[in-house]
């Protein structure tokens, strides 16, 4: 059974940072990706950023320049570093994970970017 555990969401200032880690009970090289997506109740579930097994990332174009995602192997953990946030990055953010066509989720982290 594949477990997601999301922790790190909250509520920011415009300009702020913070620092979303998802954990994993399976080993990290099991899975073909891991990453982030999020949602907001009028958009439908976008990807945020990923990583997979050889390491290569990707950004949405949204948050390239101010998101970086980074793993910790041995803690097979994915963390996803934001800077420079902006109101528009409030939504529900939710690790994901992929193992061939099989997706996982966790249960979601609210981040609300506001003065």
């Amino acid at each position: 059974q594949v477990q997601l555990v999301e922790s790190g969401g909250g509520l920011v200032q415009p300009g702020g940072s913070l620092t979303l880690s998802c954990e994993t009970s399976t080993n990290f090289f099991e899975f073909n990706t891991m990453g982030w997506y999020r949602q907001t109740p009028d958009k439908q579930r976008e990807l945020v950023a990923d990583i997979n097994v050889g390491g290569s990332r990707n950004y949405a174009d949204s948050v390239k320049g101010r998101f970086t995602i980074s793993r910790d192997s041995a803690k097979n953990t994915v963390y996803l570093q934001m800077n420079s946030l902006k109101p528009e990055d409030t939504a529900v953010y939710y690790c994901h994970a992929r193992i061939m066509s099989r997706r996982y989720w966790g249960q979601g982290t609210q981040v609300t970017v506001s003065s």
